[in-house]
């Protein structure tokens, strides 16, 4: 098997070897043109994505890259290879669909270009059999403190790793690890990046942790992407809310900004996509079926939204705002409809909704301290779009779609709840749960951790499990009776390796839509 001690140390590409042509260059020399390591991602039951990205300082011309993807790690029994290009103006990343695979089979890949070898990864393709194992993972602030879950996370025994965004931070350079300060932006103190460049040298500095570059080595990962791989809080083309002076963007600003940023993603994620470089637009919500057993669909809820309401700093306000927000949509009137009959004619035991924000209905503390409102609500959230996620909860009743799990990120803590179409009404039946990830490095306030553990079963009852005073991510184990989700957590984000633990465990069997311990 290949492990994370050879992730890390390469010896999985050295043992592999034999099986190409021979190189001008061993593979102790990868680091030379591989030093962002390899991924893969977006597994179909015959195919999956395979990704490199070729980095040298007198690279400039279009390369030509081999690639390989075998049934065993020493590539003895090659399933298929071939060749690609890897071209200057899309910073010379790889993206090859690996085609004709067999469903639910563990495969072993790498790529050779100008005599160097990369690193293996492992992948698997998408399975139709009556379980699957999910890892749930989301912001990865590197100024904020170093990985140790994705080392943790590498050792799992997973069939495909799910993350809902904020892969990178687009903040100026400030960290109390002298190793963890971000690359410069080519305009300092905007506290955001700007060019094409800019991005391109932050998702190269995050894809240069070892930690992540194991995590990504050992399982194909489904990625889509929240605000900060853009910029904090925007939505569509309006720039965040709390930017002033040099800060504020318009329309047309922002939209060469967020091209910038899109491309530079694409750039760096193994994601089936059609970019057209420039383009202020591209799609990523889709949709994967693994076999009968489960339906994951990937929403998009940045691109398409509409402004946050209300116009409060930070977007934390007054809830009455998000219930009057009836225009307001976070995804677009085009990718609800696709979810709709997504979820309408799915043939999947369990109807899953990967996406970036929580759905459930919080009531938070006020956090600036202000005595009123003494209770507001997160309006960057589904309940800054209220009318929205009343209309698809009812939907979900309605259509007696089967099995809804929503999954969630972006808060930085840990919270699991029961969705109702009316949330006044703890005694109604739930429609679906939600599990909704703690980060892997980004910080939460543990100033509230408390008060929220202390209000949420009077202003929160359908929360059955919250916690923000650790980072880490979910594992969830699937089959078609049963839904198990651990809460894996770190000791310490302080160093780059720490224990990793089980803090909290919860089911939902088929057809209850109840969380059980």
């Amino acid at each position: 098997m290949l492990t994370r001690r050879h992730v890390l140390s390469g010896a999985a590409a050295a043992a592999g070897l034999a099986a190409l042509p021979p190189a001008s260059a061993d593979a102790s020399r990868a680091a030379d043109l591989f030093p962002l390591g390899v991924a893969s991602g977006d597994p179909l039951p015959n195919a999956v994505i395979l990704w490199t990205r070729l980095v040298h300082a007198r690279l400039h011309k279009h390369v030509e890259v081999e690639w390989q993807i075998a049934h065993d790690e020493r590539f003895r029994r090659v399933a298929r290879q071939g060749r690609t290009i890897a071209r200057p103006e899309l910073a010379h990343s790889v993206h090859v669909d690996a085609r004709g695979l067999d469903a639910g089979r563990e495969y072993f890949y790498r790529f050779r270009a100008l005599g160097r070898i990369s690193p293996v990864g492992r992948t698997r393709t998408a399975g139709r059999g009556h379980s699957l194992r999910l890892g749930i993972v989301n912001c990865q602030d590197f100024q904020n403190g170093y990985w140790p879950a994705y080392l943790g996370l590498a050792a799992e025994d997973l069939d495909v790793v799910v993350h809902l965004g904020d892969y990178i931070y687009e903040y100026d350079p400030s960290s109390r690890f002298a190793d963890r300060r971000h690359t410069a932006p080519q305009t300092a103190g905007l506290d955001q990046l700007v060019t094409l460049d800019d991005y391109r040298a932050r998702h190269a500095q995050y894809k240069s942790d070892p930690a992540l570059q194991a995590a990504h080595a050992a399982f194909p990962w489904i990625v889509t992407w929240d605000d900060h791989e853009t910029e904090n809080n925007y939505a569509g083309l309006i720039d965040e809310i709390d930017d002033t002076g040099a800060e504020h963007q318009t329309v047309a600003q922002f939209a060469r900004q967020r091209a910038a940023a899109y491309q530079a993603y694409y750039e760096h994620m193994p994601i089936r996509a059609d970019l057209r470089p420039g383009s202020t637009d591209l799609r990523i919500f889709r949709r994967f079926d693994f076999g009968r057993l489960l339906r994951l669909n990937v929403l998009d809820t940045r691109q398409y939204r509409t402004d946050q309401p209300g116009g409060f700093p930070g977007d934390f306000g007054l809830a009455e705002a998000g219930l009057a927000n009836a225009t307001g949509s976070l995804t677009g009137e085009a990718q609800e409809r696709w979810l709709r009959a997504g979820l309408d004619h799915s043939p999947a035991r369990w109807n899953v909704v990967a996406q970036q924000v929580m759905m459930s209905r919080i009531k938070f503390p006020n956090p600036t301290g202000a005595p009123v409102p003494p209770i507001v609500a997160n309006l960057d959230q589904w309940d800054g779009y209220a009318p929205q996620r009343t209309r698809f909860l009812k939907h979900l009743a309605a259509a007696k779609v089967a099995n809804p799990v929503i999954l969630a990120g972006d808060i930085h803590s840990t919270w699991f709840s029961e969705l109702r179409t009316d949330f006044d009404k703890p005694e109604q039946r739930p429609v679906a749960v939600e599990f909704t990830a703690t980060s892997i490095s980004s910080d939460f306030p543990i100033a509230f951790d408390g008060p929220l553990k202390a209000v949420n079963p009077a202003l929160n009852p359908h929360v059955k499990y919250f916690d923000g005073s650790r980072r880490g991510y979910l594992r969830c184990v699937v089959n078609p009776s049963v839904w198990h989700t651990d809460v894996r957590t770190v000791e310490t984000i302080d160093v780059p390796d720490a224990p990793v633990s089980t803090s909290a465990s919860y089911a939902v069997e088929s057809g209850s839509s109840v969380l059980t311990r």
